[in-house]
């Protein structure tokens, strides 16, 4: 396996907002332990593969084949049932332009290329992802955006660095609640006072939602955590809630929830 060289004006292991220029840094090289025929390889110095992303949503996000395919802004507005424009929009209007911000987890489509274009050249983009696939991938459709970088990194493992604003887009859903709870505390002790996380992903639909029906099987077949988030505030999963500032705003009959989360300035 290749080893990722990130090359970017961004330093992504310094104070908030410290720019290091023309740096290039470099992931270290892979050490493969083997554990057994067909077991998840754990690379020595590297973030591992989390069981239920193996488990659940290998044909999603780790095979090739299947990662080409989606990879595209139609499949994406068709699995958000037209609505990914909206969501993004309402995501993208808590960043401000010129703003460190953190996009933990790749997104398919555009996503990471019109949010690097709304912070501007004065902004610094940092993503990260588990996945050595959605890394690289990712890096090359940010190969023209200096203001960048991508590396490979846990969510749920608190990275020390602090930023401006966060953008959370559907990765909730995805963890089981244990992931998803080291996860939102991990992001929210990113941000300093005066910053905030935004959080977009699934919400429990109305009643009479047309297609409640229909989410429910997709949770059952395809989604085995995402219900979670029909009947548990995202707030809840905070371990120091009263220090945030929150706000949940639906969409679509309410199967859609933007929540941000903002760490008030003392004094």
């Amino acid at each position: 396996m290749e080893v990722l060289t990130l090359n970017s004006s961004f330093n992504p292991s310094g104070a908030p907002n410290g720019l290091q220029q023309n740096q290039t840094s470099a992931l270290p090289a892979p050490t493969i332990v083997n554990t057994g025929i067909l077991s998840k390889p754990v690379k020595a110095g590297l973030p591992q593969v989390p069981d239920y992303l193996h488990d659940w949503y290998n044909w999603a996000y780790l095979n090739p084949r299947s990662v080409q395919f989606l990879d595209h802004e139609l499949i994406v507005a068709t699995i958000l049932w037209g609505n990914h424009n909206l969501l993004q929009r309402s995501a993208f209007a808590e960043i401000q332009p010129g703003q460190k911000v953190l996009q933990p987890a790749c997104v398919y489509g555009n996503f990471s290329v019109a949010l690097a274009q709304h912070i501007g050249a004065e902004g610094r983009l940092q993503i990260s992802d588990v996945a050595l696939i959605q890394v690289k991938r990712c890096r090359h459709k940010l190969r023209d955006f200096p203001q960048a970088a991508v590396r490979l990194a846990d969510a749920a493992q608190p990275s020390g660095e602090l930023y401006d604003a966060i953008c959370c887009y559907f990765l909730l859903h995805e963890m089981p609640s244990d992931d998803r709870c080291r996860t939102v505390n991990a992001l929210l002790g990113s941000i300093p006072p005066g910053g905030t996380a935004t959080f977009i992903d699934y919400h429990k639909p109305c009643f009479a939602h047309p297609l409640k029906a229909v989410m429910n099987l997709i949770f059952r077949t395809l989604e085995p955590f995402a219900k979670d988030l029909w009947y548990e505030e995202i707030a809840d999963f905070a371990s120091a809630p009263g220090e945030f500032i929150w706000r949940k705003q639906t969409y679509f009959g309410e199967l859609y929830q933007k929540v941000t989360a903002h760490r008030p300035k003392v004094g």
